[in-house]
Order: C-alpha cells, then structure tokens, then sequence
C-alpha cells in the first residue's frame, strides 16, 4: 500500500509540460535575426501591390488587431499562398547569425518534462531556429502556423475587395467591428486553446513561456501558468517574469524539486524492492 501511494505521488506532478514561444523567448532578435518585419512590408508592396506610404500605418493596425500582419491582410480582404508568403518573410532571414546554445540545452535537457514548441511562424523556420540553437532534439514537437490552418483557398479572377481599416479607425468605426481573419494565431484564444486540444495539453498543467505581454494575459485566460520572456517586472496575466530563459531554474524551482523528489522515491522503492528479494 505504501509502495503504491509513493507511485502516485510520483505521477501526479503540478506541471506535466512545457510551452516555450520561440523568437525572442529562446533566442533574443536582438541577435541578429530581426528582419522579419522589413521582409513582411516589401512583401506587401512587392506581392500585394499594397503603396508603399501606407506600409507602416497598415502593418501597425493589422499586428495590433489582429495578432500578426498576415493575419490582418487575410482579414482586410488579401489573399495569397502561405507557404510563399512564409518562404519571402522567413526564408531570407539570416539564420547565421543565431548561435548555439549549450546553456539552455543543458536546462531544457535537465528538465525531465513534455517540452513543445507554440509559435506564430511555420514549420521550417521553426526547425531552422531550433537547429541553429542546437536545441532541435530538447521538444517532443511543435505546434506552429501549419498546425492551426489549411492552405489558403486559390483566388478567384475577380479582384478583391479590401476592407480599409485605417479609414474605419479614421471614423467612429471600433475593434469590435472588424472583419474576422480566417487565420488562427497567437493571442487568439480560440486559435490557443485549439492548439492545445491538437497537442492533448491540459493548460492548468502546463506553463507558457512568451515575451508577448498580449499571448501571456491570452494564455492566463485560458487557465496557462504564464512566464513572460525578456523582462524584469511581470504584466497582467503573467505568474512570473524572466530577463532571460536561462533563469528559468531561479524562477520555477519546483519544476526540478519536483523531479528530485521523484527520483528520491523510485530510488528508495528500488532498494526496498532489492533488499526484501535478496532477503
């Protein structure tokens, strides 16, 4: 009886997995891989065709509205190929300049706990980041753009119709009565709670890693333990704050403590286990 209440102690921890974001949570832009938004808005000129003196006002009322840019241009009315859009914004960044990083290997290896990857951005550049940090073998999967959304619907021959959201803004127009993107993507609470759903995450077992003040208080809504990424003082939503993800351990040092335990308890039933047989 009491070899089987140590046994569930053991499988009931409080924690059970690990979400980590990954630009500027496991590495930091500041690196030298920041491009992505010069990419995105030569994107929108180059593809869409969209003027150049209305990039900037644009793209910050799609990303402030809609989460991501791509999300708010499918909402406005754009239509366009994922996979090419991904390839012209990521796949031009230069991925040299994110180096490896032994440290948090050594942490996130340490750390005997469902570890996955949650971001906003496709597959392979997620893959292509996690290879440059050396962290590619550290996450049991990752959730990202492909895992929440079908390929976009070929375009008609009719030219789209573009909903101008700078001009509603400019009126007495409100967020609440924006058109809805199809796309699903960080803060949505929707697109969040259907990602963990896919990844059988339960969120009141799980801890969120994000630098985005706005994911955090998303992820806390639906019941996420939340750490915000890159600073010192926490936000609304957040249970704790990290100037870098190396500090994970000074943060949440149950999340070891927890796994000691554990091994203390498999380690004194083995030698229970042994002795009472050798006997």
């Amino acid at each position: 009886m009491e070899f089987e209440d140590r046994c569930h102690k053991v499988q009931e921890p409080k924690f059970d997995c690990l979400l980590f974001d990954l630009d500027d949570t496991l590495y930091p832009l500041s690196s030298g891989i920041a491009g992505h938004v010069k990419n995105i808005e030569d994107y929108m000129v180059e593809k869409l065709g969209i003027d150049e003196s209305k990039i900037e006002t644009l793209g910050n009322l799609l990303y402030k509205n809609y989460g991501t840019t791509m999300a708010g241009l499918r909402a406005i009315g754009y239509s366009f190929d994922y996979d090419k859009y991904h390839a012209f914004v990521h796949g031009r960044l230069p991925y040299e300049n994110i180096k490896p990083d032994p440290v948090l290997k050594h942490i996130l290896k340490n750390l005997r706990i469902r570890k996955l990857i949650f971001t906003n951005g496709d597959k392979d550049d997620a893959v292509r980041a996690l290879k440059r940090l050396g962290l590619e073998d550290c996450f049991e999967g990752i959730i990202c753009f492909e895992t929440l959304n079908q390929p976009c619907p070929p375009q008609g021959d009719e030219e789209p119709k573009i909903f101008d959201i700078a001009a509603h803004f400019a009126g007495s127009g409100t967020a609440d009565e924006l058109p809805k993107t199809p796309i699903l993507c960080k803060p949505n609470v929707d697109a969040m709670e259907e990602a963990l759903r896919i990844a059988n995450v339960n969120p009141h077992k799980a801890i969120f890693f994000d630098d985005s003040a706005r994911n955090i208080e998303a992820g806390k809504r639906i019941g996420l333990h939340t750490v915000l990424v890159g600073k010192s003082q926490r936000v609304k939503g957040a249970d704790h704050a990290l100037e870098s993800i190396h500090n994970i351990r000074e943060a949440l040092p149950e999340l070891w403590e927890e796994a000691e335990k554990a091994e203390d308890v498999l380690y004194a039933d083995r030698v229970a286990i042994e002795t009472s047989v050798t006997a």
